[in-house]
């Protein structure tokens, strides 16, 4: 078979989920296949993570904005290696392409009723770009693979798709997640702190900051040994708002802001902390709960959406609308020694469950289906 990959961001130095998934996936398949050949179509950036074999050829296109990559440039692109399949990894793909086409659908938020409007001017214009794209291209796929057994099924009713035609690999972890007894040096980059919270976040509505720092403040005042917040991904200009909008001014000097944390340090700063904090209000998986998990982090999360399903029983899970239920789980987690102990051999065995080499050979059981 002659594959075709879309990775379009797997270069850019500032990756996010998404990114990580394609990039694991493929470097998985490189492991498992040394009969297709691949063809993994780029945007040029400067952090080159991915190397060329003997049948895997890395093609770098550019162009000035995402649509136009995805609908002018990829499908020009990718015509000229004339492969057999293209598996787009992000949600979107070519409207108009000849090539039998399988569309990794991470989930479906963007189609549903929006939950907040306090989005970026970047979120709005990809989340209309998604809803115009999705449903055409979904109709048009051969395959559409998801995440999570939660998004499959929410998949299959947003968008009115054949039980059979929609599929969930699970995601995984990366191996440089695992616990680092040596961590202190990293983490002296972004706090001072030897003890402290942390919870990973960004600007989507979806990661309920908010309530998350109205619950912080309210375990504040019940904790009797508080221990200090590091907020990654988010600016302290974008927290000090929030703060004064919830009127919680008076807990900004506990929180720690040093903005992105490059993932390389990701498994030290998971590594220090006493508690990870993740109760979106809405996941199609959740890789943090996993990463977290790996470095023997007690984990809070949601019950709602995929993140019951992907933590088992290895996270608390709370009400993440409820901002007396995430205070209480940060204190009961935290003062309770036992408990923690718990929640770590937990996640230890649950983490078990999600290899990238299995999601691999999932992978590409998918494609030769498809093709043959």
């Amino acid at each position: 078979m002659r594959i075709a990959i879309e990775a379009q961001r797997i270069f850019r130095k500032n990756k996010h989920g998404m990114d990580f998934v394609a990039l694991e996936l493929i470097r998985a398949l490189q492991k498992i296949d040394n009969d297709n050949q691949y063809f993994i179509f780029v945007a040029p950036g400067e952090d080159e993570v991915l190397q060329e074999s003997h049948n895997l050829k890395i093609i770098r296109v550019s162009m000035p904005s995402y649509p136009l990559w995805e609908q002018i440039a990829l499908p020009m692109a990718v015509k000229k290696v004339k492969p057999d399949i293209l598996h787009c990894t992000s949600n979107t793909a070519p409207i108009f392409c000849d090539v039998p086409l399988v569309v990794t659908i991470h989930d479906v938020i963007y189609l549903e009723k929006r939950s907040s409007s306090n989005r970026s001017l970047y979120q709005n214009l990809g989340w209309y770009y998604r809803k115009y794209n999705v449903p055409s291209v979904a109709s048009k796929s051969k395959k559409i693979l998801t995440v999570s057994s939660y998004e499959r099924d929410r998949i299959i009713s947003t968008l009115k798709l054949p039980a059979n035609m929609v599929e969930y690999i699970y995601n995984s972890y990366s191996e440089h997640f695992y616990y680092r007894q040596d961590s202190r040096v990293v983490i002296e980059k972004y706090l001072p702190d030897s003890r402290y919270i942390f919870f990973l976040g960004n600007t989507d509505p979806k990661k309920n900051t908010e309530m998350v720092l109205l619950a912080y403040s309210d375990y504040l005042e019940k904790s009797l040994d508080p221990l200090p917040l590091l907020i990654a991904d988010l600016g302290a200009k974008y927290i000090d708002e929030i703060l004064r909008k919830m009127d919680i001014v008076h807990i900004s000097n506990m929180l720690r802001t040093p903005g992105y944390i490059p993932n390389r340090d990701l498994p030290y700063i998971y590594s220090g902390a006493s508690l990870f904090l993740y109760p979106s209000l809405r996941e199609s998986f959740g890789i943090p709960m996993l990463e977290a998990m790996a470095c023997r982090v007690p984990v809070i999360t949601s019950n709602t959406s995929a993140m019951p399903e992907i933590s088992g029983d290895a996270a608390l899970l709370v009400n993440p609308f409820d901002f007396n239920d995430i205070s209480k789980a940060m204190v009961d987690l935290l003062s309770d020694d036992t408990t923690r102990r718990e929640h770590i051999e937990r996640g230890m065995l649950r983490i078990k469950h999600f290899s990238w080499l299995k999601s691999a050979e999932q992978l590409l059981n998918i494609y030769n289906e498809v093709i043959y």
